[in-house]
């Protein structure tokens, strides 16, 4: 019998708050940005200055923690100088890897800084060997983490294929409807994109309008939906937003539900998974602790032998619902 390897627990950390959060309740590796359009969740009152990113790492490594950079976005054409600034310093501040989405910033980061460990983000939308195997080769990239498209034995085939290549999934959080790495929808509404610019429907453009009926949450001026008086209201981005479409209103491209595979660890970790990724960089310091402990109670119970505990996360998802997603594709 193959003996199980333990995977590392990624969790996400928007704020120095949030990274001491994550690693008390017991995470292996917390991953931040810097606080610039060179990351994916460049939202006002995230991410990291340099002094609090190397008081951060220094508080991580003394508790046996690690600490991951996200460099993930696209950088602009013919000014790539704050990427490759921001690689400069995570290796400088001696961050344990960066993850990076663009195949030039790649290349810089590996000829500039050869012993900073390089994981490839999931902006990459690397879903097969032969894209894995051509990061690795050509960059010397440890680890990639695997676009959410896949099902438990594709991510096993996988895995079977590329060793020793790590590969990192998402275990718990929000969802993307679109392509990882390729959404553009937010720019038609705001002219600004995670990809390009780190922020998916930012909070400048957002209002929500009350009236006697209940909220109405806009984007840009586009009404994205309507609530009742007593119905929450979401946070207003295209792909979440209720829309009537041949007389019938509903939630035309995705509902607002958070992905969940608890139950699906001892499948995950079968599959030869190396680490478990936890998103949320833009949830604050209870909810990180809450998925830290319930993820991290999963992975020791599976490694010793015992079933997952049961645990009652709806309070901390998106819309109150759940879904295993692509992992077991129950659509097909």
């Amino acid at each position: 019998m193959t003996e199980l390897i333990r995977p590392e627990l990624v969790c996400p950390a928007g704020t120095p708050a949030a990274l001491k959060s994550a690693v008390d309740a017991g995470a292996d590796c917390v991953y931040v940005g810097f606080r610039d359009e060179t990351n994916a969740r460049n939202f006002p009152g995230l991410n990291f200055n340099r002094k609090e990113l190397e008081d951060g790492i220094g508080y991580a490594h003394a508790r046996g923690a690690k600490v991951l950079v996200a460099i993930n976005t696209f950088p602009r054409a013919g000014h790539p100088e704050i990427w490759h600034a921001a690689v400069d310093d995570a290796a400088r501040l001696q961050a344990d890897a960066v993850i990076l989405a663009d195949i030039g910033l790649i290349d810089y980061a590996a000829r500039t800084h050869p012993d900073l460990r390089l994981h490839l983000s999931v902006q990459a939308a690397a879903s097969n060997p032969q894209a894995i195997r051509f990061y690795a080769e050509r960059f010397g990239v440890r680890r990639v983490v695997l676009p959410r498209v896949l099902t438990v034995p594709e991510i096993a085939a996988i895995n079977a294929i590329i060793a020793p290549i790590e590969t990192e999934v998402f275990v718990f959080g929000g969802l993307c409807v679109m392509a990882e790495g390729r959404c553009a929808l937010s720019s038609y509404a705001t002219g600004q994109s995670p990809n390009m610019n780190g922020v998916c429907s930012p909070a400048s453009h957002v209002r929500y309008v009350e009236s006697g009926h209940g909220i109405t949450s806009q984007l840009a001026g586009f009404t994205i939906n309507q609530f009742g008086l007593n119905e929450p209201a979401g946070y207003p981005t295209l792909c979440k937003g209720r829309f009537i479409a041949n007389g019938k209103t509903s939630y035309l491209f995705e509902e607002p539900t958070s992905l969940n595979t608890l139950t699906m660890l001892p499948d995950l970790i079968k599959a030869g998974v190396t680490a478990f990724k936890i998103e949320g960089r833009q949830r604050g310091r209870a909810y990180v602790a809450a998925v830290v402990q319930a993820f991290r109670a999963g992975i020791d119970a599976v490694m010793a032998g015992q079933p997952v505990p049961d645990m009652d996360l709806d309070c901390i998802t998106e819309g109150g619902r759940q879904t295993t997603g692509a992992y077991e594709k129950a659509w097909r």
